[in-house]
């Protein structure tokens, strides 16, 4: 790299790198360093009372206080910070004194990586902290890290522009607090979910992502193309026609995290690629599935939080089962005033234009309906409700309703104006479910873009004999938000999708085609 495209501190750690290097320490040592303790054991451990304990640690150096000799320096480690003590003349012991004087006050900086053995006390001012006895650089920071302060609660100088933040998640979470602990929590109820089934006996597989067929959902697919077959193929939109297979197959509950890709908008609330759980329970309906549902989450609260109640903003979302259940008609009526039962596709576009509903002439009468209830409904289910009884127009996969079949046995989960969880009784009848796969052909061809494609083998495994069966599909992504209080997709995620960085010079462009 050119060092004039270097920041002056850039130019200085390339600086004390070679310092480190000119004094026989190696910056980046490949040997292993044994961690013994981490800050926050170290402190809910300690006693005044106890003998001296010996500890190991190590870390990032977030700040420094250089007093001549003897300094303080904030360590952070995989828990929290912790404060180390630091002496010339005891990780010095001997004549020669370049270890301190030379790498710790000049060469190590705010942002690098070091290891601590020492032991633990209680400074005068009360915080209990590491007495270094042996210092070792293990990596070099070559960037500055943004240096957040505090002062009575608020931070000063934050790395908080959002673009920034999910661009370089790595300094987020070095920098932001709180932020690790969200992506912990993110881990905990994938984990309290996976063993709420496992509990039940219910098996977790694993399904194609690559599918000749993006079935299992209404959604534009991406695709792409394998070149050894020389065909196209699809990134999954949904796994539900695989999981119904071994269902097929004499598997009686099976699940999946499943990582799904949708080449549709972006919002705070989307992301292209998302993980849905999915779950398919033989001899169930979705009666029993609401109850599952709920039992599940609630659960995950107690696991989780130790509560049932979470706080988004100024509103206060209580997940304590059972839920409020209302049917998609009655829902329709009660937050418009209008009653749907019956109306045939033209009364539908009436309606929408009444109620300045957008609406284009590919859809259907489930996509008009499932736009009324988007646009005038959905943003008024704040506390869990299950909206049940689909139209079948809207439902291509579910069983019709058994006591109207103009209606089909699903419900979707709502909770703070946003569908969560989806299910159905599932349709084991292959001859209707030819004719629903028909008529999301017909369209197609009107130019629906998100209409189904007909897959002939999954056809063939219902005519093969499929149990009745309930499944249920929750978005994690937007558990997870309800669960820690984020109005953003994109703080429970990673690495967002984004668009690429602007890159000015040609030679960088060669280079990073695609960031």
């Amino acid at each position: 790299m050119n060092l004039q495209e270097l920041s002056e501190q850039e130019i200085f750690r390339r600086k004390s790198l070679e310092d480190l290097r000119n004094t026989g320490i190696e910056p980046y040592p490949a040997a292993e360093y044994s961690v013994t303790a981490y800050s926050s054991s170290i402190r809910e451990e300690f006693s005044d009372d106890c003998p001296r304990k010996t500890v190991c640690i190590a870390g990032r150096i977030m700040s420094r206080r250089i007093m001549g000799k003897a300094s303080f320096m904030e360590l952070q480690d995989s828990e929290g910070r912790i404060q180390v003590y630091i002496t010339r003349d005891d990780i010095c012991p001997g004549e020669n004194k370049d270890l301190y004087n030379t790498v710790f006050k000049k060469a190590l900086d705010i942002g690098d990586f070091i290891g601590v053995k020492g032991f633990v006390f209680r400074t005068q001012m009360g915080t209990v902290s590491v007495h270094a006895e042996e210092l070792t650089v293990l990596a070099k920071s070559l960037r500055p890290l943004p240096v957040v302060k505090y002062k009575d609660g608020v931070a000063y100088d934050a790395f908080e522009d959002p673009e920034l933040r999910y661009r370089q998640r790595y300094v987020d979470l070095v920098v932001n607090e709180g932020i690790k602990d969200i992506f912990i929590k993110r881990t905990q109820i994938f984990n309290s979910m996976r063993s709420f089934f496992n509990e039940r006996g219910y098996l977790e597989v694993d399904t194609p992502v690559l599918q000749s067929i993006p079935g299992g959902a209404a959604a534009r697919p991406f695709i792409t193309h394998h070149n050894a077959l020389d065909i196209p193929l699809y990134l999954r939109i949904a796994n539900e026609l695989y999981l119904k297979r071994l269902i097929v197959g004499g598997f009686e509950g099976v699940y999946e995290f499943s990582r799904n890709f949708r080449n549709e908008g972006m919002d705070r609330t989307h992301n292209p690629e998302f993980t849905v759980m999915e779950i398919y329970v033989a001899y169930k309906d979705y009666n029993w599935m609401m109850r599952l549902t709920e039992q599940m989450i609630e659960k995950i609260c107690l696991d989780v939080l130790g509560n049932t109640e979470v706080k988004i903003g100024d509103t206060t979302i209580d997940f304590k089962a059972p839920y409020r259940r209302v049917t998609m008609i009655d829902a329709i009526r009660e937050n418009t005033g209008i009653d749907i039962a019956g109306a045939d596709e033209n009364q539908l576009r009436e309606l929408c234009k009444k109620l300045s509903v957008e609406q284009n002439p590919a859809m259907g009468k489930g996509k008009l309906i499932d736009k009324i209830f988007g646009e005038k409904c959905e943003a008024n289910y704040i506390q869990p409700t299950f909206i049940t009884d689909y139209p079948k127009e809207m439902s291509p996969l579910c069983k019709r309703h058994r006591n109207n079949p103009d209606l089909t046995e699903r419900f979707e989960l709502m909770a703070n104006g946003k569908e969560l969880a989806n299910a159905y009784s599932e349709l084991n009848d292959p001859i209707d479910q030819r004719e629903r796969f028909e008529e999301q052909l017909r369209l197609s061809e009107k130019g629906d873009d998100e209409a189904m494609f007909i897959d002939q083998d999954f056809l063939r495994a219902l005519e093969y004999g499929m149990p009745p069966a309930s499944g249920m599909g929750i978005g994690m992504d937007r558990l997870v938000m309800l669960l820690t209080g984020q109005v953003s997709i994109q703080e429970v995620l990673f690495f967002p999708q984004m668009r690429p960085e602007k890159i000015h010079k040609k030679e960088d462009i060669a280079q990073n085609d695609s960031y």
